[in-house]
């Protein structure tokens, strides 16, 4: 069974930066295709950016296109979000998942295993 284990989450200030790290143990981690989501307080659970197996293709969803960057280190299992100029409607609950052998998706449903999360919070 693989384990996703999420980090970096932390209160930050509006216009602030954090990267928040994903690592994925005991798998071959290039045949994952792997993707952030987010849920809010009293929302869905939303699709972030993803990346495919090679990590030469992403895809991001408009509300953070072109502040955060999805990247992926096959050499040290690990999937990265990089979010700048934060603000507080990005606060949520920040999760990693992978399909394996799959393409990346902005649906939930593909993805095989997700993280526990991490709680990101911006401060206006």
């Amino acid at each position: 069974q693989p384990q996703l284990e999420e980090s970096g989450g932390r209160l930050v200030q509006a216009g602030g930066s954090l990267k928040l790290s994903c690592v994925l143990s005991k798998q071959i981690f290039s045949s994952y295709a792997l993707a952030w989501f987010r849920r809010a307080q009293g929302k869905e659970r939303e699709f972030i950016a993803a990346v495919n197996r090679n990590g030469d293709s992403t895809h991001y969803a408009d509300s953070v296109k072109g502040r955060f960057t999805i990247s992926r280190d096959n050499a040290v299992s690990t999937v990265y979000l990089q979010m700048n100029n934060l603000q507080p409607e990005d606060t949520a609950v920040y999760y990693c998942a992978a399909r394996v052998w799959g393409t990346p998706t902005t649906q939930i449903a593909p993805y095989d295993y997700w993280g526990q999360g991490t709680q990101v919070t911006v401060s206006s």
